[in-house]
């Protein structure tokens, strides 16, 4: 029983270096081609996001070219509408930016109102401390403009729906007739009275001048 053992050997041990010579060429060769693949994939990934932010690019610099384009036209058209030189119709005055027309006849306010909105117009409206002066000179006697308390008494508004905050009344006035029953209601006003270029309140049914208004 001494002899079999000793008679046999142990089975050779598989040598490593073979092992590697047979498995390493062919993983070498996968990872190369997993490497190629890799880098094929990204430049197509590349390529396709030049692609797609050229063509971004060229939109919104197509974009950006029209808007400029578009203000250009627009800046010029602004430009030449300001450098035209408005003027007024004929047998009209200009001052700052409006037109004004004293009438040639007399009326009630209302007949005045009605003339001046025939026109394009409606009875003026005093906006500031120079329209003032303009017009005190425009007239030389009372003339109706577009100023009146006919809906509540005591609160004047103007033509345009705006109510009064600048006044230039002549001292006690308005006064309303002033109670007495011989003038009536006195709902509209003048610029200019019997004494000076300041307002005065009179029954509308007065016949007297009027300053029309309008825009170039």
């Amino acid at each position: 029983m001494e002899e079999i053992y000793v008679d046999m050997k142990p089975p050779k041990a598989a040598d490593p270096k073979r092992s590697r010579n047979q498995t390493g060429p062919r993983s070498s060769q996968r990872s190369f081609h997993s490497v190629i693949l890799c880098l094929g994939l990204l430049s197509v990934f590349l390529l396709v996001g030049l692609i797609v932010l050229g063509v971004l690019y060229r939109d919104s610099a197509a974009d950006l070219s029209a808007t400029k384009e578009n203000l250009t036209k627009e800046r010029d058209r602004l430009q030449t509408l300001s450098k035209q030189k408005k003027t007024c119709p004929a047998g009209w005055k200009m001052f700052s930016c409006s037109c004004y027309l004293l009438s040639n006849e007399s009326g009630s306010w209302n007949k005045s109102r009605e003339d001046c909105r025939s026109k394009g117009a409606d009875l003026v409206v005093i906006n500031s401390a120079e329209e003032q002066t303009f017009l005190s000179t425009f007239t030389n006697k009372p003339t109706w403009i577009g100023l009146n308390d006919i809906q509540t008494e005591g609160t004047w508004m103007w033509v345009d729906g705006t109510p009064l905050t600048q006044s230039y009344w002549s001292t006690n006035q308005p006064d309303n007739g002033g109670g007495s029953d011989q003038w009536g209601e006195e709902d509209c006003a003048t610029i200019r009275n019997s004494e000076n270029t300041l307002w005065n309140d009179l029954p509308c049914t007065s016949y007297l001048q009027w300053i029309c208004e309008k825009l170039p």
